[in-house]
């Protein structure tokens, strides 16, 4: 059997992505509660993104969206990461989300610090596996935003990134000019 170069990077970039999905969901979480929603997307819905990156670009004047919608489409995956929020009922002893317990939180709408955090250390976990496989990829709010616009990781998912995955001569990621 002979396999294509190209063939054998798209499957090392899809089993990569899998193996990252994965390390997100083993890192460690506050409380022992997990709160994490994850994809992968490749193809037609990567390209729905990256439209919508740009679409959101005009809307929320952010030329770094217009950017960083190019890095997508030079990209073969794309690692969504997200959190679903929700308290982790510590209630007067924490108070790091704002408020006085996690009661007041929920009912003003807040966000409690340990979902981000969690979200945080997901990624790391996340890169590092994209990094061990020698994969180009870049951590981006941009992404992440337009998945959010198109409810791709569902209902009360509130933070979400995007990291998308390349196997390229260069970096895709690499020489970024500032947008704004």
């Amino acid at each position: 059997m002979m396999m294509d170069g190209k063939a054998a990077e798209e499957a090392a970039i899809l089993a990569t992505a899998q193996r990252m999905c994965a390390a997100a969901r083993t890192a460690p979480k506050a409380c022992g509660v997990d709160h994490l929603a994850a994809a992968i997307l490749t193809g037609a819905e990567l390209l729905q993104v990256a439209a919508e990156m740009e679409r959101l670009s005009g809307e929320l004047g952010y030329g770094f969206f217009l950017r960083d919608a190019q890095n997508l489409r030079a990209s073969s995956a794309l690692v969504l990461l997200g959190m679903r929020c929700g308290p982790r009922g510590l209630g007067t002893g924490c108070g790091y989300c704002g408020f006085p317990n996690c009661q007041a939180c929920v009912a003003q709408g807040g966000l409690c610090a340990y979902d981000p955090m969690d979200l945080g250390i997901a990624i790391g976990s996340a890169v590092s596996i994209a990094a061990d496989a020698r994969l180009d990829n870049r951590v981006l709010f941009s992404a992440g935003r337009a998945a959010l616009e198109l409810g791709l990781l569902g209902e009360g998912v509130r933070d979400v990134v995007g990291i998308p995955l390349a196997a390229a001569g260069k970096n895709p990621y690499f020489d970024r000019k500032s947008a704004r």
